[in-house]
C-alpha cells in the first residue's frame, strides 16, 4: 500500500485551508455548516475534505475529537449531490455506507449526515442492533442514499436479502482500532466481499497497530495518508491527574469530588471497567443524593438513548459508562472524566479522556489508581510519554470501606460437595450404607473394621452385624456356612425385625428378575439410610420377601448347595 502523507504541523501551513468557504464545497453545504456556527476547519477536514472529494482513497488518522466525522461527512454528501451524479438509489441498496462500531456511534454519526445535508434531498438510515429490524428493512426496501451501521445488524439483513451491496459508491470504515479490538475484523471481510469492485474506500483509526495496516492494505488502493496528531497522544488542553486510593474507598472517594463545590464539577462522565461495576456506581452515588445513570452493553438501546439524552439536557450531570462509550459520545461541555477503575488496555486511556476539551474547550481527567492497578498506570505514562501528576486527596474520618465479598464465601455457602464422603461420620449404624465396599452389595468390603469402630458404645449387640472372625474369610463372597443366615432363620424369616440385617435376597434368588450378578446396594432407596429406619419399619426389597408365597427359596438360600456368588469389584 503505498500513498502520500500529509501532516498538519509547522511545515505543512500550506495545505492547511483556513476556510471552509476555501474547500470548494457546494452552496447547500456550505448553508449548513455556517448554521451550525462553522467557519474555520480543523486540521483533518482541511486536509481530508479536498482528497476526498477528488474521489480517491483516504488513510485518516486522527483520535476522537478532532472532528473526523465532518472530514467525511460533507466530501460525501458534495459527491452524492454534485452535477451529474444524483441519481436516485436503487431499491434494497444504498451509495454510500458507513460502518461504526457501536450504535451510538452510528446514531451520533446519521444525526451528523442530516444536520449537514439538511438543505439536500438525501435520505440516511441507521442499521444496528438492539432496536427493531423491521423499520430497518422498510427503509432498505426503499432505497437509502446514506446508510450508518454496525457491523452485525448489517450482516443479519445481508443474509435476510433486505438489502444489496452491490450499488455502493463510497465506502467508509470508521474507528478501525475499536474495530479491531471487539472482533469485527471477520464480519468486515466478510461484507466487503459484497461490495463492488470499483468503489471509494476511506479509513479511519485513532491508532495504527499491524492488524490495521494491513486490512488498510487490503481495502485501500494508493491512498492519501493524513495523520493530524502522534498516535496514541493525549489532547493537549486536558489537565490529567491520578489519586491513588485502595480499591474499598473508590466510591466514597468519588461521592466526597462530586460533591465538592471547589472542584467546580459540571458534567461529568465516569468511567468503569465492568458493566456490574458501572452500575455499582451508580447505586452508590443514588444512594449519596447525586443524580447519576449508568450506560453499558447490558442496557437496552432506549434505556441507553434516554441516559444519554437527560445527560445531553443537563438533567444527570454523571454518567457512568463502560469503554462501549468511550468512542461514541460526542457530548459537548464535559468538563470532567473521571476513571474510576484505570484500563488495562493503555490506549482506551487517550479515547476515554478526548470525552473533554473538544472543540477548543478545555477539561480535566482525574484517574483512581489501587495497587493492583500500578502496571497499568506505568503503561499509560509509557504511551503517552508523560508522567501523570499525583492529586492529594483525603477523606473525612469515618468513611466507610467498600469490602467485595471473597468469592471463595459466595462459592462455598450454598456449594454441594463434590463426590462422595470419605469414611462415615461417628455414631452413624453399622448398616447405614450397605454394599459400598469392594463386596458390592454382599455386606462385606473392606473399611469394615473401621465401621466397627465407629459405633457408639452400648448399643444392643442385636443391632448390629456379627463382627468377622479373625480366621474367617472376607466376605467378598457369600459362603453357605456363614453365620448371618443362621441368626436370621433363629428370628424367622419373614419378620426381619433386627435393625442391622442385610436384605434377604442378597444371598437368594434375586427378585423383581434384576441379573444374578448385578450388586443391589449401591444406591439405598428413599431418602433415608437403611440403618437408620425405626424398629419394625422394612426396606422395599423385606416387603417384597415377606409377602411372597415361597418362604423355602429364602431358607434354601442359606443352604450349601448354593452356588457361590461371583465377586464383584
Amino acid at each position: 500500500m503505498s500513498g502520500r502523507l500529509c501532516f498538519a504541523g509547522l511545515h505543512a501551513k500550506v495545505f492547511i485551508l483556513t476556510k471552509f468557504t476555501d474547500l470548494g464545497l457546494s452552496a447547500p453545504l456550505l448553508q449548513a455548516v455556517t448554521a451550525e456556527g462553522y467557519d474555520t476547519p480543523t486540521p483533518i477536514q482541511a486536509q481530508a475534505i479536498p482528497a476526498v472529494m477528488t474521489g480517491g482513497d483516504l488513510l485518516g488518522i486522527a483520535q476522537t475529537g478532532t472532528g473526523k466525522t465532518a472530514a467525511f461527512a460533507l466530501p460525501i454528501l458534495h459527491r452524492l449531490t454534485a452535477e451529474g451524479n444524483h441519481i436516485k438509489t436503487p431499491r434494497g441498496s444504498c451509495r454510500a455506507l458507513i460502518l461504526s462500531p457501536t450504535r451510538e456511534l452510528a446514531s451520533q454519526i446519521a444525526e451528523s449526515f442530516r444536520v449537514y445535508g439538511k438543505f439536500l434531498n438525501l435520505s440516511v438510515a441507521t442499521v444496528f442492533g438492539g432496536v427493531s429490524s423491521g423499520p430497518q428493512i422498510k427503509a432498505l426496501q426503499r432505497g437509502v442514499d446514506i446508510v450508518v451501521a454496525t457491523p452485525g445488524r448489517l450482516i443479519d439483513h445481508l443474509m435476510s436479502r433486505s438489502v444489496r451491496l452491490d450499488q455502493v459508491e463510497i465506502f467508509v470504515l470508521d474507528e478501525a482500532d475499536q474495530m479491531l479490538d471487539m472482533g469485527f475484523i471477520l464480519p468486515i471481510r466478510r461484507i466487503v466481499k459484497t461490495l463492488p469492485a470499483v468503489r471509494q474506500n476511506l479509513f479511519f483509526s485513532a491508532t495504527m497497530p499491524r492488524e490495521i495496516e494491513g486490512l488498510a492494505g487490503e481495502l485501500l488502493t494508493d491512498p492519501v495518508k493524513v495523520a493530524v496528531t502522534p498516535v496514541a497522544s493525549t489532547a493537549e488542553r486536558v489537565a490529567q491527574q491520578v489519586i491513588f486510593v485502595p480499591a474499598g474507598l473508590k466510591r466514597a472517594l468519588l461521592a466526597d469530588l462530586l460533591t465538592d463545590e471547589k472542584m467546580g464539577f459540571g458534567r461529568t462522565l465516569v468511567f468503569a471497567r465492568t458493566k456490574h461495576g458501572a452500575d455499582k456506581v451508580v447505586r452508590f452515588l443514588e444512594a449519596a443524593g447525586i443524580v447519576a445513570a449508568a450506560i453499558h452493553g447490558n442496557k437496552s438501546q432506549a434505556q441507553r438513548e434516554r441516559a444519554l439524552a437527560a445527560f445531553r439536557d443537563g438533567a444527570c450531570k454523571v454518567l457512568v459508562a463502560t469503554d462501549i462509550a468511550a468512542r461514541g459520545i460526542d457530548v459537548d461541555a464535559v468538563t470532567h472524566v473521571i476513571n474510576f477503575d484505570l484500563p488495562n488496555v493503555p490506549e482506551s486511556y487517550v479515547h476515554r479522556i478526548g470525552r473533554t476539551a473538544r472543540a477548543g474547550a478545555t477539561g480535566m481527567a482525574i484517574s483512581f489508581c489501587d495497587r493492583d492497578e500500578r502496571s497499568f498506570l506505568r503503561d499509560i505514562e509509557k504511551l503517552i510519554r508523560q508522567k501523570v501528576p499525583e492529586l492529594q486527596r483525603l477523606l473525612p474520618e469515618g468513611t466507610p470501606v467498600t469490602v467485595e465479598e471473597p468469592r471463595e464465601e459466595r462459592r462455598d455457602r450454598g456449594a454441594r460437595p463434590h463426590g462422595r464422603p470419605q469414611g462415615r461420620p461417628q455414631g452413624r449404624p453399622q448398616g447405614n450404607r450397605p454394599g459400598r465396599g469392594h463386596g458390592g452389595g454382599h455386606g462385606g468390603g473392606h473399611g469394615e473394621g473401621q465401621r466397627a469402630e465407629g459405633r457408639p458404645e452400648g448399643r444392643p449387640e442385636g443391632q448390629r452385624r456379627p463382627e468377622r472372625r479373625p480366621d474367617a474369610p472376607r466376605a467378598d463372597a457369600v459362603r453357605s456356612d456363614a453365620p448371618r443366615p443362621e441368626r436370621r432363620e433363629e428370628r424367622g424369616d419373614d419378620t426381619m425385625g433386627g435393625v442391622g440385617f442385610m436384605k434377604p435376597h442378597r444371598q437368594g434368588p434375586k427378585p423383581h428378575g434384576k441379573p444374578q450378578g448385578k450388586p443391589h446396594g449401591h444406591k439405598p432407596r428413599g431418602d433415608r439410610p437403611q440403618g437408620e429406619r425405626p424398629q419394625g419399619e422394612r426396606s422395599q426389597g423385606e416387603r417384597h420377601a415377606s409377602n411372597t408365597n415361597r418362604p423355602g427359596e429364602a431358607r434354601a438360600s442359606q443352604g450349601g448347595d448354593q452356588p457361590r456368588r461371583r465377586k464383584v469389584g
